[in-house]
This record gives C-alpha cells, sequence and structure tokens, in this order.
C-alpha cells in the first residue's frame, strides 16, 4: 500500500477523510508564484447548463483500474492537474487539447475595406435587377433583398446605391394600370392558374413598392428630438427618388405618398437644391397632366399646406401654378365634336395625298370593313367625350382651389406673395367668374393706393412692420399687374356681352397708368428678364438665397407690362372708343418717355404709337399739325389726371430728336408714324 500512499501525497487537494489537509495547503501557497491565473481561466470550460454531457475524454488509468474522467468526480480531475486545485475550487481541471480547441470562442472576422464593401454591393444589386428584368414574376423576392440593404446597411453609401437602384427597377416593373386591392369575392372565387400567378405578382409588387415608398418618406421627414439625424446626402437621394417616380408613374399606386414628400419639402422656406428640385418636379408634373387627376390631387394638398402654415411660405411655390393647363389648352380649338388635323396633314396645305396601290376586296369584306370603322369611329367619338367631360371637371375644381388661395393671399395681403398672386391672376384672368369681378376690382384698388403710398412716402410706414418689404417687393411691378388684371377681366368675356351686362369702371386703371409712365421711363429694370438677363443675385442682399434663375414661366418685363396696358386703353374693342383727350395725353407722354427708356423699348413703345396713328390719325394729327387745334391755353405736362394735361395746347417735338436717335430702327419707327398722320 506504500506505493499507493505515496501517489495519493502528490495530489495538491487530497481527500478530506486524509489528514494531510494543512501540509497540502502549505505547498499550494508556496507554489503561488508559479500560478498562471489569467491563462487558466481563459482555458477553463464554460459550462454549457445540460445535465447529460457528451464524454469526449478517454479513459485513464487509475489504482482502482481503468475510469472515465466525469466533471463530477473531483479525485479524477486531481489526476490530470498536479498544480492546481484546492479544497474548495472543483472546477480546476483542464481540459484535453480537443476540448480546448471546440470551446475557445471564435476569432472576430477581418474587417473588410469600404471599396470592397461598395463593389460587393454594387455586385450584388446589378445580380438582383438583372434578375428581375429577365422574369419579374419570379424574381420579386429580389426587391427584398435591396429593401435589406437600406434598412441594415453598414455605410451610407451603400444605402444610396440600394434606393436608386430600386427607383429604377420599379419604373421598369411598374405596369401602365394602377393595382386595385383584391376583395373577398376575388379570393374565394375560382381563377385558373394563369391568373392566380398574375394576382401574386401585382400583390407582391404592390406590397414591395408600399415598403420602399414609407421608407423614402421616412428618410425625407425631419428628424423629431431624441432621434439621429439622417444624413443629408442620404436624404437628397430620397427626394430625387420620389421626383423621379412622381414623373415616371404618376398613375400608379402610393401617389399620394410621393406627392406628400415633395409638398412637406416645399413647405419649408429654406431653399436648397432638394428645394429646387421638387419644385421643377411639380412644374413638370402640371405641364405633362392631361386629364387633370394628378394635377388637381396636387394643388389640393399645396392649398391644405398653405392653410395650415398661414401661407408662410416661400413665393416661387406659387409660381408653379402658372404651369397648370387650366382650360387654357382649348382655345386654340375650333369645336370638340370633329377631330383637329395632325402635323401632317397640316404640312401638306392641302395637298394631294400620294397614290397607293388598291387592295383587291370582296363584296362581303368591303361591307365589313365599312361597318367595323363606323364602329371605331363611334368609339372615338365616346372616349373623346367622356375624356373631355372629365378633364373639365378636374380643371374646373382645380381652378377653384388656385382662385381660393389667390383671394385668401390679397385678404391677407401678405407683402412678399403679392407678385406671384397678381402673376396668376393676369394670366388666369380671363376664366374668373363675373361675379367676383367687383370685389376683386376693389382689391386691385386698394393694392395700387397702397403701391402709391409706399412709393411717395419711402417705405416709412412698411419698414417698421416687416423690415424685409422693401426688399421682396416691388410696388411699380404690382401696380402695372393689377392694371393688366383688371384690363383682362373685361377682355376675357365676350365683347358684346361685357358692354351690355358689365358695367366695370377702369378710370381709376387708366388714371394710374398715366401716372406712372415717368417713373417707369427712368427704371434702370425696365428691360431686366431673369430668365434671359446675365445678371447675378446681389450677395448683400438678405434674399439672395431665393433667386432663382428660372423665375416666371409668362415672367413680363415692364415694358411688356406697360405696352399690355396700353394696348387694352387705346386699341381694344372691349373698352370702346377713346376719347381724343385719352389718345392725345397718351401718345404725347409717350413721346417723351421713348427719349429716355432702352433701344429696344424705344422701338416697341413707336411701334404701338404706329398702331394708334392707323386707327385714330385724325384724332391725334393737332399734336403735330397746329393749325388744326380747336382749343387753347397751357400745356401741363405733370398733371396726375388725363383731362388735365390741355394737351392739344403742346406740340410733340421728340419726334425731331428722335430723327436723330443712333438707333436706325428707331429712326424708321418715327419716319413711319409722321407719315401715316400726314396721310390722314
Amino acid at each position: 500500500m506504500a506505493p499507493s500512499r505515496t501517489t495519493k501525497r502528490r495530489r495538491v487537494s487530497p481527500p478530506a477523510d486524509e489528514g494531510s489537509g494543512s501540509q497540502a495547503k502549505k505547498d499550494f501557497y508556496s507554489n503561488a508564484a508559479e500560478w498562471d491565473l489569467e491563462q487558466d481561466y481563459e482555458r477553463r470550460p464554460r459550462k454549457l447548463g445540460k445535465k447529460d454531457k457528451e464524454r469526449t475524454r478517454l479513459p485513464i488509468k487509475t489504482a482502482e483500474g481503468f475510469q472515465n474522467v466525469e466533471e463530477d468526480e473531483p479525485e479524477a480531475a486531481e489526476e490530470t492537474d498536479s498544480f492546481l486545485g484546492t479544497d474548495d475550487d472543483d472546477e480546476g481541471e483542464l481540459p484535453d487539447a480537443d476540448e480546448g480547441i471546440e470551446e475557445e470562442p471564435e476569432e472576430e472576422k477581418p474587417k473588410i475595406p469600404l471599396k470592397i464593401q461598395i463593389i460587393q454591393a454594387k455586385e450584388e444589386i446589378a445580380k438582383a435587377a438583372t434578375l428581375i428584368n429577365e422574369d419579374p414574376e419570379e424574381h420579386l423576392s429580389s426587391f427584398k433583398t435591396m429593401a435589406e440593404m437600406v434598412e441594415k446597411g453598414s455605410h451610407v453609401a451603400i444605402k444610396k446605391l440600394a434606393l436608386a437602384a430600386q427607383a429604377a427597377i420599379y419604373k421598369d416593373v411598374i405596369p401602365g394600370y394602377r393595382i386595385r386591392p383584391l376583395s373577398d369575392e376575388d379570393m374565394s372565387g375560382k381563377i385558373s392558374k394563369e391568373v392566380r400567378k398574375l394576382r401574386t405578382f401585382e400583390q407582391t409588387l404592390v406590397s414591395g413598392y408600399k415598403n420602399y415608398v414609407n421608407t423614402l418618406s421616412e428618410l425625407t421627414k425631419p428628424a423629431k428630438k431624441g432621434q439621429a439625424e439622417v444624413d443629408a446626402s442620404l436624404k437628397s437621394i430620397a427626394i430625387n427618388c420620389a421626383c423621379s417616380l412622381i414623373l415616371s408613374v404618376p398613375h400608379f399606386n402610393f401617389r399620394s405618398e410621393l406627392l406628400k414628400i415633395l409638398i412637406n419639402r416645399l413647405a419649408r422656406k429654406k431653399v436648397d437644391d432638394d428645394f429646387i428640385k421638387c419644385r421643377d418636379t411639380l412644374e413638370d408634373v402640371f405641364h405633362r397632366d392631361d386629364d387633370g387627376i394628378v394635377s388637381l390631387e396636387a394643388v389640393r394638398m399645396l392649398s391644405k399646406m398653405m392653410k395650415a402654415r398661414d401661407y408662410n411660405i416661400q413665393e416661387s411655390v406659387l409660381d408653379t401654378f402658372l404651369h397648370l393647363r387650366l382650360l387654357s389648352e382649348f382655345s386654340s380649338k375650333a369645336s370638340r365634336d370633329r377631330v383637329d388635323r395632325g402635323e401632317d396633314e397640316e404640312n401638306n396645305f392641302g395637298g394631294k395625298k400620294p397614290k397607293q396601290k388598291k387592295e383587291f376586296r370582296t363584296k362581303r369584306d368591303r361591307k365589313l370593313q365599312k361597318e367595323r370603322k363606323a364602329v371605331e369611329k363611334d368609339m372615338k367619338q365616346a372616349d373623346a367625350l367622356v375624356s373631355h367631360e372629365e378633364r373639365d371637371k378636374n380643371q374646373a375644381e382645380t381652378l377653384k382651389l388656385v382662385f381660393g388661395i389667390y383671394f385668401r393671399i390679397l385678404k391677407q395681403r401678405i407683402p412678399n406673395l403679392m407678385g406671384p398672386v397678381l402673376e396668376g391672376l393676369a394670366k388666369y384672368a380671363h376664366l374668373i367668374n363675373q361675379d367676383f369681378f367687383g370685389d376683386l376690382l376693389e382689391a386691385l384698388k386698394e393694392l395700387i393706393g397702397h403701391a402709391d403710398q409706399s412709393e411717395l412716402e419711402g417705405d416709412d410706414e412698411e419698414a417698421d412692420n416687416d423690415e424685409d418689404e422693401t426688399t421682396t417687393r416691388d410696388a411699380q411691378r404690382e401696380a402695372l399687374l393689377c392694371t393688366v388684371t383688371a384690363f383682362a377681366l373685361l377682355e376675357g368675356q365676350d365683347a358684346s356681352k361685357a358692354a351690355a351686362t358689365l358695367h366695370l369702371d377702369l378710370s381709376f386703371f387708366i388714371k394710374q397708368l398715366y401716372r406712372c409712365l415717368y417713373s417707369l421711363s427712368v427704371n434702370p429694370d425696365i428691360e431686366f428678364n431673369p430668365n434671359k438677363s446675365l445678371r447675378l443675385p446681389d450677395p448683400n442682399m438678405p434674399d439672395h438665397s431665393s433667386y432663382r434663375s428660372r423665375n416666371k414661366v409668362n415672367f413680363q418685363t415692364p415694358t411688356v407690362l406697360l405696352l399690355r396696358c396700353i394696348s387694352s386703353t387705346l386699341l381694344s374693342r372691349a373698352h370702346g372708343t377713346p376719347p381724343s383727350v385719352r389718345l392725345g395725353s397718351f401718345t404725347k407722354r409717350l413721346m417723351t418717355t421713348s427719349l429716355q427708356v432702352p433701344e429696344k423699348s424705344a422701338i416697341a413703345t413707336l411701334a404701338l404709337l404706329n398702331q394708334v396713328a392707323k386707327h385714330h390719325a385724325r384724332r391725334i394729327s393737332p399734336l403735330w399739325h397746329s393749325e388744326e387745334r380747336k382749343g387753347d391755353g397751357v400745356f401741363n405736362p405733370y398733371a396726375q389726371d388725363v383731362e388735365a394735361t390741355n394737351v392739344f395746347a403742346g406740340t410733340v417735338w421728340e419726334g425731331e430728336l428722335l430723327r436723330n436717335h443712333y438707333c436706325p430702327q428707331v429712326r424708321d419707327a418715327v419716319v413711319d408714324m409722321e407719315k401715316m398722320i400726314s396721310r390722314k
């Protein structure tokens, strides 16, 4: 038994029933310098919490015979570890080599460089897009793969690639019709295998497209308190995708959500690339809309947004209404009960059509062909009638919303929005209901009076109320727009009905037009057009960020607006024959202003006076021939009223100076006008 006892004395942790505990502890602490506790703790096996564990150790030979080492046998464990173990440490055994390999934690994967990640993402996106384009019905699950790349993408660049790729693929896959949700009857009815496959494809497509649009909406929303801000470049990509989809597939589902993304961005007054992109996209939507459905929905959402913000918006948002096709597209059509000529027929100008070789048909075939043509003609007329009725209804509702916005802004007199509102009223004045003429004229008169007061007093009172009003408001231009709108109200109606039923007093606007001729002639911006003029914004102006190169769709220079007003005053038949005093006063003052305005404005003014001389040469000839005068007195060139000028007491001496003008066209125009007057 001696050898066995000698073997047992080597144990670090002898059994409790033996009397060598104190000696073992003494040897244990004496070897403390050789401990490697961290390495031992790292190699120690983890508890798995299982009752029955798999035996992975080989049997060992002990004094009692061959035994399997188990965790619940401390003596066998002590045989395998001769330098570690105490009475209170039963888990101090060392694992075998095989067990240590299995229990060690997995090594972390090496980080892939960002450039390689982007290349791999591109390859994965290209593979998914190829599969979808080959057979969309079989590989629609690839959309889920790209959607997960947006949600779980490790980098912003990968998310942007996935967003842009989904937009491009959806534009190719989306059909040319709107997919409706399936009802209970559709789900319970018996259908063929092909129809079931098509329905599955459509519902899967709509579901994926809905998730994609919701993702775009979430990315474009401003971050709430406590939330992380979305990357600016990722937000721009989302806005561009929404703009691209609303232009390409406006007929498809979730159009309202896409329009909401654009309008929410236009609701903010900060002008940046995203704002300009949304505004230009909305203008293109209005311009391309044929049936008026999309325009009506967009204008309705814009109206709600403006009302919610109390019209605290950028003025360029109102300029988008100028792109609407509000019934004006029918002005060039003769009637709706016949088909307009095509381009090929118009280019022929009634020429003979080239002869075609006749195809032999039997009597029965000719009869069937004739009946088929009659049916096709009836179907075309029916389709055209329905489309015209639907389009007229949509455009009428759109027009009502637009005028509602304009009138509310006129009522509130928001300074920075008066210009765009008057631009819109000047364009669509011929479509306004006659019931609103009286109230609208009164509002226009008040606006002109307000503009005159601000111009005379130097905007002292306005500067106290609104510091930025002097920089965003052009009083002279607003007065001209008010005058153009007032004349357009009458000219847009039937001349015979207007003379009989409408009793509009436009003398106030004529007086205002006559008073502003001198001030407009010395205006340096009389020919300024932001669409064509090469002028950069002033960096010292507080609102230089709102400058836009394409300011208005129908922007007209002050010269054009002025000549439109004068043409309506002196030449329009809707206002009747003008009196001689008005003709003479305007002619005299226009000749004076021609000396001050630039070359192009002078040519346009003299061209208008040529038209006046053509129709009323005898009535204005006393200004050139003094022997034909019928009155006496002194001419007052600074009179504020037309009747107070005593114009026929003066002489048009400006013609002699204009004959020596540096521009040959101006000289020729003056000579032609005087020849025309002398003939009469």
